[in-house]
C-alpha cells in the first residue's frame, strides 16, 4: 500500500506542475498534446505527470519509464521540426494507442516505441502499420494526408536510412530505426511530403469514424463501450444507432406494460445486425436486472469464434490491470452471454418453467429450423415422438411461459438461409398468426422484400392493430465494406444476372474496393497478399458444393476450425493466412475478413442468360432441379461474395479437357460472364 499511495501522490504532484507547465496539455483523443517547441521546453516531468493524470488506468513503474524513455528519445529528435506532438493519441477499433504522432507540415508521423528492444519484431511492425492504416481508413482527417508509420526499437544496432516508397493512398510501409535515427527519418518524410499543411487542432479533434469487423465490434462492446464509439458517422451508422435504440425503446415498454411483443430487424448483408444485436445484449447483460438479454444464433462457427474472441481479449485486459482470473472463469461468464441457439431451446425441453431471460435476441432469425427439420431432429435426437412445432414457434413459446412480459428480436438477414431445413422467416410469422395472435409484432417494411420470402405470411397478419412497420427497424447500408457500401448491391445484380446494372455499381466501386478475376490460383493469392498490409486478414474461401477443386489443394470437405482460422495468427498452419485451407460459407456466415480469395466451382455455372445448378455426387455432376435447393446454392455464392472488407480476387479454373467432371465448357462460361462484366482480369 505504501507503494501505491507513493505512486498515486507523485502522479498528484505531476500532474499539478503539468497542469501550470502546459498551455495545450490534452485533447480528446491523447492523454498530451503541444506544439513541439512547447514540448521541447517543457521538462520531462511535466509531460509525464499530464500523461499520467489523463491516464485512464493506474501507471506502473514499467510504463512511466517507458513514457520517461520516449520523451527523452521524441526531444531531440523534433529539434528544428514546426508541429505538434500527441502522446498516447487513441485508435477507438483497435481499442489501443498509438505512443506518438507528429503532424508536421501536410505529414502525420505515426511512432511506435519498444524501449530497450534490440531488434524489429513482425508483430510490432504490424501493430504500428495497423496504426496508419487505421488513421488513413477511419480517422476524418487523415483520409487525404501522407501517412509515414515509424517503429523505435530504443536500443536496436541501427536503423534504416531510406523511406520505402508509399502505396497508392500515401501510406508508407513502417520504417525500422533507433533512437539515434529518429531524428534522419523524421526530416526524409518531411522532405518527401507534398501537400497542404495539416491544422493541428483541426486534426486532433477530428471525428474516427471506425467500420470494425465483428470479433472487434462484440470486444469493444463486451468492454462496456457504447456502439456510438465504433461506428461511423456517417448514414449507415446513424441508422445502426437509430435502430439500437428504437429496440430499447421496445424492451422498456414491453416491461413497463407488460406486454409481450416480438422485432423483426432486417439490413442488407453487413449493415450490421448482428452489431445491433450485440450492443442490446451487452447493455442488458446484468444477469440481477429484470431486462437482462441472451444472445442467441444457430450458426455454430460465430458462437464459438466470438466466445474465444472474447474470451481472449477480456483475459488480455484483465492481465494488463494485474487481474489473473482464470482463463475458464471467464469462459464461462461469456458462454452465458452468447449461447448457441440450440442449446438454448434444449433448455425449454427439460422442463415447463420459464427462462430466467425476458430478451432474448436471435441472430440470422431466418436460420430456424422448420416443423419437418424441428420434428426429424426432435425423433432421432431426443426420442420425443410427436413433436409437431417448428422451431419459431417452440422458442416463442418458451418465451410465453413468462406471465408479466417478454421480447424476442429476431434480426434477419435476406438470401441468406444455405441449408436444408432452415424455414426462412414464415415459420416465425405463421407461429403469431396460428399460435401467438395477442404477440405485438414489430416489423421493418422491408420485410415485403422477395430477398426475405415473407411476402405471404405477413400478408396474413395485415389490419391487425397489433401489428407495427416501423422504418427504424431496417439498416439499409452495407459496413461491413467500409470501402464501399454498394458491394451487397453489386453481388445481388451479379447472381441475379443483371449484368448491366452489375456493370454500371462496379465502375464507381472498383477504384475504393479492388475485384479482380484470374483462372491461375498462384495469381491470386499472390494479389491477396500482396494488397493485405499490417494484421489484415485474409483467407481462401469456396462453396461447400465445390468438390472438383481438389486438383487445385483445396478440398473442402476438410473441416476446419473456425477459431483457428479466424482468430490464430499468422504464423499458425492453421489460420486464414496460410491459404491452404478453404473456408465454406458454413463457417464464414456471420464473419469477415479483410481481403478474400474466392474460388468459384462448376457447382453454379453460368449459362447464356442463367445460372445452372448442380452438386456433385458419386463420381459426376448431377443437376439440382428442386428450387429450395437451387436457392441454397445461390445463397452460398451470395454469402462469400460479401465476406471481404476491402476487395477480393475470384478464381475460376480453367478446367481439364481429359476431366469429364472439370471440362472447360463448365467453367468458361462462368469466367466471361464475370469478365463481360467488367471484373479487371490480372495480366502475366
Amino acid at each position: 500500500m505504501l507503494l501505491h499511495d507513493l505512486i498515486q501522490s507523485l502522479d498528484k504532484f505531476f500532474f499539478l506542475i503539468a497542469s501550470t507547465a502546459m498551455p495545450s496539455s490534452s485533447v480528446a483523443n491523447a492523454y498530451y498534446s503541444a506544439d513541439v517547441a512547447t514540448f521541447i521546453g517543457t521538462t520531462s516531468d511535466a509531460i509525464l505527470g499530464g500523461i499520467t493524470a489523463n491516464s485512464a488506468f493506474a501507471v506502473d513503474p514499467a510504463q512511466r519509464d517507458a513514457w520517461v524513455m520516449q520523451i527523452e528519445v521524441l526531444k531531440p529528435a523534433l529539434v528544428g521540426v514546426e508541429g505538434t506532438i500527441f502522446l498516447e493519441f487513441n485508435v477507438p477499433r483497435i481499442g489501443s494507442r498509438i505512443d506518438a504522432v507528429l503532424i508536421s507540415g501536410p505529414a502525420i508521423f505515426a511512432i511506435e516505441f519498444k524501449v530497450g528492444e534490440t531488434d524489429f519484431k513482425r508483430d510490432d511492425l504490424n501493430q504500428v502499420w495497423d496504426y496508419a492504416l487505421d488513421l488513413k481508413n477511419f480517422h476524418k482527417a487523415s483520409h487525404h494526408a501522407p501517412i509515414i508509420p515509424i517503429l523505435v526499437a530504443t536500443h536496436a544496432p541501427q536503423s534504416e536510412t531510406v523511406l520505402p516508397a508509399p502505396h497508392a493512398d500515401d501510406v508508407s510501409p513502417p520504417i525500422r530505426c533507433n533512437s539515434e535515427g529518429l531524428r534522419h527519418l523524421i526530416r526524409a518524410g518531411l522532405d518527401r511530403a507534398v501537400g497542404n499543411s495539416l491544422d493541428a487542432k483541426e486534426w486532433g479533434d477530428s471525428p474516427y469514424q471506425p467500420t470494425p469487423t465483428i470479433i472487434e465490434a462484440a470486444q469493444t462492446l463486451y468492454a462496456q463501450h457504447s456502439v456510438e464509439a465504433i461506428a461511423r458517422h456517417d448514414a449507415g451508422a446513424r441508422n445502426l444507432k437509430v435502430t439500437s435504440q428504437r429496440i430499447e425503446e421496445l424492451v422498456e415498454e414491453a416491461r413497463q406494460k407488460k406486454r409481450k411483443i416480438i422485432v423483426f430487424v432486417t439490413g442488407v448483408p453487413g449493415a450490421g445486425k448482428t452489431l445491433v444485436g450485440l450492443n442490446v445484449a451487452t447493455k442488458k447483460r446484468d444477469q440481477t436486472q429484470p431486462t437482462h438479454a441472451v444472445f442467441l444464433s444457430g450458426n455454430g462457427p460465430l458462437v464459438e469464434v466470438l466466445r474465444e474472441a472474447l474470451t481472449r481479449d477480456e483475459v488480455a485486459r484483465l492481465r494488463k490491470r494485474l487481474d489473473k482470473t482464470r482463463k475458464g472463469v471467464v469462459k464461462q461468464k461469456v458462454k452465458a452471454f452468447i449461447q448457441n441457439v440450440h442449446h438454448f431451446r434444449d433448455a425449454g425441453l427439460r422442463d415447463s418453467i420459464a427462462p430466467s431471460d425476458h430478451v432474448v435476441i436471435f441472430d440470422e432469425a431466418q436460420r430456424a429450423w422448420n416443423r419437418e427439420m424441428t420434428s426429424s431432429f426432435m425423433l432421432r435426437k431426443k426420442k420425443r415422438v410427436g413433436f409437431n412445432q417448428s422451431e419459431p414457434e417452440f422458442l416463442i413459446s418458451y418465451l410465453d411461459r413468462h406471465e408479466d412480459w417478454a421480447v424476442v428480436i429476431c434480426l434477419v438477414g435476406g438470401g441468406q438461409e444455405i441449408n436444408r431445413g432452415e424455414a426462412g422467416i414464415s415459420a416465425w410469422l405463421d407461429a403469431i398468426k396460428t399460435t401467438f395472435p395477442k404477440w405485438y409484432v414489430y416489423v421493418s417494411p422491408d420485410l415485403t422484400d422477395s430477398e426475405y420470402a415473407a411476402g405471404h405470411a405477413l400478408d396474413t397478419l395485415t389490419g391487425r392493430a397489433n401489428v407495427v412497420q416501423d422504418d427504424s427497424l431496417h439498416l439499409a447500408v452495407s459496413m461491413r465494406s467500409f470501402r464501399a457500401e454498394n458491394v451487397s448491391s453489386f453481388v445481388k445484380a451479379v447472381l441475379d444476372c443483371e449484368s448491366g446494372k452489375a456493370r454500371e455499381i462496379l465502375r464507381p466501386m472498383s477504384t475504393r474496393y479492388p475485384i479482380a478475376l484470374t483462372r491461375d490460383l498462384n495469381k491470386a493469392k499472390q494479389w491477396i497478399r500482396t494488397h493485405a498490409r499490417g494484421s489484415e486478414r485474409f483467407g481462401l474461401v469456396a462453396s461447400s458444393g465445390a468438390q472438383r477443386l481438389k486438383p487445385h489443394a483445396i478440398d473442402v470437405r476438410v473441416e476446419i476450425n473456425p477459431i483457428h482460422w479466424f482468430l490464430n495468427d499468422s504464423e499458425d498452419t492453421r489460420s486464414s493466412f496460410y491459404m491452404e485451407d478453404a473456408a465454406t460459407e458454413f463457417q464464414v456466415q456471420g464473419l469477415e475478413l479483410d481481403w478474400v480469395c474466392m474460388t468459384w466451382d462448376a457447382d453454379l455455372r453460368f449459362a447464356q442468360s442463367d445460372w445452372n445448378y448442380h452438386s456433385f455426387v458419386g463420381s459426376k455432376w448431377t443437376s439440382i432441379h428442386k428450387a429450395d435447393r437451387r436457392q441454397y446454392l445461390r445463397n452460398a455464392y451470395r454469402v462469400l461474395l460479401t465476406r471481404a472488407r476491402q476487395g477480393m480476387v475470384i478464381f475460376v479454373p480453367t478446367g481439364d479437357s481429359s476431366d469429364p467432371t472439370r471440362t472447360p465448357a463448365y467453367y468458361d462460361s462462368t469466367f466471361e460472364y464475370l469478365e463481360g462484366i467488367g471484373i479487371p482480369v490480372l495480366k502475366d
